[in-house]
């Protein structure tokens, strides 16, 4: 993904600076805060897995890889 952070704070619904506090290992993600970056890689086409790979893109063509 070509994200900034700001992308994904405003797609997932996060504080900015939360985001940059994750990045930067200041702080844990709470439940919430995964779900809510997990819904929004999904909805952009990104499938989070067990497996090995750990990811999987679908191609969705409003979403930059």
């Amino acid at each position: 993904m070509d994200w900034s952070q700001g992308e994904l704070s405003k797609r997932a619904n996060i504080g900015l600076s939360t985001i940059r506090q994750f990045e930067n290992g200041l702080r844990t993600p709470i439940t919430n805060n995964l779900l809510a970056m997990r819904r929004a890689f999904e909805d952009a086409g990104i499938v989070l897995n067990d497996d090995p790979a750990g990811i999987t893109y679908k191609g969705d063509p409003g979403a930059k890889a």
